[in-house]
């Protein structure tokens, strides 16, 4: 797994590549709530997610709640197939 994040001066914008599961999850954990300091809003790019499971789920679900209670913009601008897949099982596509 592997986030890029690219930075201006008002906006972060993270993109995954690889697994976003409980493997990594301490991780992907850290990575985001870095990624939240400094900015007005933040962007996540999950179309390379090859993997997504219940963990990863509840990681993005815990970014967007962190962003909102620190009154920050938050989106998801892509999805692959299988984050796709799990947001639809869970009924939180609209969410993300």
């Amino acid at each position: 797994m592997l986030v890029n994040m690219d930075k201006d001066k008002t906006t972060h914008r993270l993109t995954v590549d690889g697994e976003m599961t409980i493997v990594n999850a301490i991780e992907i954990k850290k990575t985001f709530a870095d990624a939240l300091e400094g900015c007005l809003e933040l962007e996540v790019d999950l179309s390379k997610v090859s993997e997504f499971d219940t963990a990863g789920f509840q990681l993005l679900l815990m970014l967007k709640l962190a962003a909102q209670k620190q009154n920050k913009g938050f989106r998801v601008i892509a999805h692959s197939p299988s984050t796709t897949q799990v947001l639809n099982i869970y009924n939180m596509k609209g969410e993300f």
